[in-house]
């Protein structure tokens, strides 16, 4: 059922997703021309997928605490490390282009909510050097992989939180005068996931990025999604079917984007 119903998601995605062509915001068309869509190679890339690559090979095998929604492809406690690197880590692609969206914004502060196997934090610590970053994971030995994996990227300065979000996540924004960017990549619950943004809602400013991941994976985060898109601090919504971008730029017209990738 969870596969014919992604589907469909999916194929209606490709149907009404556009490209930059007929894009009437300068902002969006500007977004998706020079961020988006930049499919040149960093020198970045290739370091961080050194570290993806002696993950998938790690033979290991770790005991999984699952806080939030489990997941669609294998739900045992005990995982091998490659098999996690291999269906939970965010693929290549999107990693870089979560790391072209942060070095384009240059945010002073960072928290990302699912630090995994660490691989997308190193990509956000590379992208924004001078930020400062937090990354929440509720599972202590894949927090623990994970700090492996920051030292092999010589991004050890990244602070890793490990507990349940509900308990970590609020003191994280309390200490910030404001939120720059926050990547939503764990939990996968519609309640948890509007509760995350509600409680961001009162940092965040005309320059902030909130991403959420798999807005499309249940039929709960498809409607989280459908009314952080709707709420009146919202003025910017660009869906990128694996994530959704928000923004909060006062003065802008309120729009929804469907953009093809």
């Amino acid at each position: 059922m969870f596969n014919l119903r992604f589907a469909k998601y999916y194929l209606l995605y490709r149907l009404r997703a556009k490209t930059r062509h007929g894009l009437h915001s300068p902002f969006v068309y500007r977004l998706v021309d020079e961020i988006i869509y930049d499919f040149h190679a960093k020198n970045v890339y290739a370091e961080v997928e050194r570290v993806r690559h002696e993950l998938l090979n790690d033979d290991r095998m770790i005991t999984i605490t699952d806080l939030g929604a489990g997941s669609h492809v294998n739900n045992n406690k005990q995982k091998r490390v490659g098999n996690i690197a291999k269906n939970a880590l965010k693929p290549p692609k999107l990693a870089q282009l979560i790391y072209r969206l942060v070095a384009d914004l240059q945010p002073k502060n960072i928290i990302e909510l699912g630090t995994c196997l660490g691989t997308t934090s190193i990509y956000l610590q590379k992208a924004a050097p001078n930020a400062k970053v937090y990354t929440l994971e509720g599972c202590p030995e894949t927090a623990k992989i994970a700090k492996e994996s920051f030292a092999k990227a010589g991004a050890e300065d990244i602070e890793l939180i490990t507990g349940n979000f509900d308990d970590t996540l609020k003191s994280v924004i309390d200490s910030l005068d404001q939120l720059d960017f926050v990547f939503v990549d764990g939990n996968h619950q519609k309640d948890a996931t509007l509760k995350y943004f509600e409680w961001c809602l009162p940092k965040v400013h005309d320059n902030t990025l909130l991403i959420f991941d798999d807005i499309y994976w249940s039929e709960g985060m498809k409607e989280a999604w459908t009314q952080i898109k709707a709420h009146p601090q919202v003025m910017v919504t660009v869906d990128l079917f694996w994530i959704g971008l928000v923004y909060f730029r006062k003065g802008q017209v309120k729009e929804d984007f469907m953009i093809k990738i």
